[in-house]
């Protein structure tokens, strides 16, 4: 392989190759562990961290069990994250060629579109947020702007909030086109803002509450253990699939990685304990509003329209929208652009896979995800059923099958070592199938809810047995000779 701007393979199909999704030569692989860090914590602080932790405040818990749950949840998504990194930083290739080793090079489409859809759908959520926050600035600025259009709404968003969600929308898709180097510089000195907009609203929090202890004080609405732990399964469930994306697509950032230490122990550094504390923030400012105002409010953009001091307001509406865009950029389009462009890689560049993402973020309606039980138990909980499989067949594959080895040029061909059947591995497709169906049933057999509750779970585990008892002798590790 030749070195480059991008890594020239030999032989490639093009109908599975392009710039975009080849490999990154060795030096260009210059991310080291404060830009792993940065990332990380850049993209934990947003709002739907923050909302996420405040959900669970409002399903019944009290504050030190909505933290206990996110802490563990976040601690134990990090172990897939890290396993999933390494072929990313050891062969410099994004998830859509990783998956070929297990799929198949074209049943790579499979996860890769399931990722994609998932990325969508946070695309449109996190969108939505940043025009509901200028929405609110405009009504607090101008009151009048909530009145535009007489009423008027389609499919339940009235006229100004569309505005402002498509002039969001227009804004992230401009960014798209400025690539991978602008999304590093761009965590770097975003990653600090939302935390200092956050330790503001605590700090007013404390302050309006009267210290810590009445919110603290706060009570569980759960009277027994039973009572708390129907809520607390599905919640864990809950905290594991919000990164379970991430834990799929990580080779996306890790293929820039100067070498495993700096993306391990940056990327350990940033998740677990920045999502505790972020979100030990959320918890408690949302304590304090259950204090303050009779009920706990959720939503930060809506507790920062109800301080009412414009200047309040609009410091807070641009540290959501720094936030915003953060995470929206390096979560939500880096993955399902690649995705896309991995369906037809001599039409779909990573821009306009950036684009159809956008698309199929509006058409998904995301204010309809957020109400707190549907983003909890429906949203999140429903596409873990799929995303843990997932997981569990790549880490099967890689880690015990593979022992680590791939031969990256033969990702990129469509005769070879990983094309199986016509491009399709049939173990890695049953194993995935029946890894989702078993924690499905539990949607249809009531008495069966816990399959579904432990979603994320029973996937992952179903589908990495079935995956290494049906995986064929013939597909021997990368030591052995190459497929001819």
């Amino acid at each position: 392989m030749e070195h480059g701007p991008t890594t020239a393979i030999a032989g490639a199909d093009p109908r599975l190759y392009n710039p975009d999704l080849a490999p990154v030569p060795a030096e260009r692989r210059t991310w080291n562990t404060y830009n792993f860090a940065a990332l990380w914590i850049a993209m934990a602080h947003c709002i739907p961290t923050y909302m996420l932790a405040s959900s669970l405040i409002q399903n019944g818990m009290n504050w030190w069990q909505a933290l206990v749950t996110i802490a563990l949840g976040n601690c134990i998504v990090l172990v897939p994250i890290l396993l999933n990194a390494h072929p990313g930083t050891k062969y410099g290739i994004p998830f859509p060629a990783f998956a070929r080793a297990s799929f198949g090079v074209f049943g790579a489409n499979v996860p890769a579109l399931l990722r994609a859809l998932v990325a969508c759908g946070w695309f449109g959520i996190q969108t939505f947020i940043g025009g509901h926050a200028v929405h609110k600035l405009l009504t607090v600025l101008w009151p009048a702007w909530g009145t535009l259009g007489g009423g008027a709404s389609f499919a339940g968003l009235p006229l100004p909030e569309w505005i402002t969600f498509l002039s969001f929308w227009a804004l992230n898709m401009a960014i798209v086109w400025k690539g991978m180097d602008a999304v590093r510089i761009f965590e770097n000195w975003a990653a600090p803002l939302v935390l200092l907009m956050t330790a503001g609203l605590l700090a007013w929090a404390i302050s309006a509450a009267h210290g810590l202890g009445p919110i603290t004080a706060h009570p569980s609405a759960f009277h027994d253990f039973h009572a708390f732990w129907l809520v607390f399964i599905p919640s864990l469930n809950a905290m594991i699939a919000y990164w379970a994306t991430l834990s799929l697509n990580v080779p996306d950032f890790t293929r820039y990685g100067k070498d495993q230490r700096a993306q391990a122990i940056g990327q350990a550094l940033g998740l677990p304990p920045t999502m505790t504390v972020f979100a030990g923030m959320g918890v408690l400012i949302t304590s304090a509003t259950a204090v303050v105002f009779g009920t706990p409010i959720w939503d930060p953009v809506d507790l920062l329209a109800r301080l009412g001091n414009p200047w309040i307001v609009a410091l807070g509406v641009v540290g959501v929208i720094i936030a915003t865009i953060s995470v929206n950029i390096a979560a939500n389009v880096v993955s399902p652009a690649n995705d896309f462009s991995n369906l037809w890689p001599s039409k779909i560049s990573f821009k306009r896979g950036g684009l159809i993402t956008g698309l199929v973020g509006i058409a998904i309606l995301p204010w309809k995800l957020l109400d707190p039980h549907v983003y909890i138990f429906d949203w999140l909980g429903g596409y873990s059923t799929f995303l843990g499989p997932i997981a569990g067949i790549l880490i099967a594959d890689y880690w015990v099958a593979r022992k680590t080895e791939l031969v990256p040029e033969e990702l990129y061909r469509s005769v070879g070592r990983y094309t199986y059947r016509r491009g399709f591995n049939p173990a890695a497709l049953i194993a995935l199938g029946a890894g989702a169906g078993v924690a499905l049933i539990g949607l249809v057999i009531p008495v069966l809810r816990p399959l579904f509750d432990y979603g994320w779970f029973i996937g992952f585990g179903v589908a990495f047995a079935l995956y290494l008892l049906l995986r064929s002798p013939a597909h021997a590790p990368e030591l052995a000779a190459p497929a001819s």
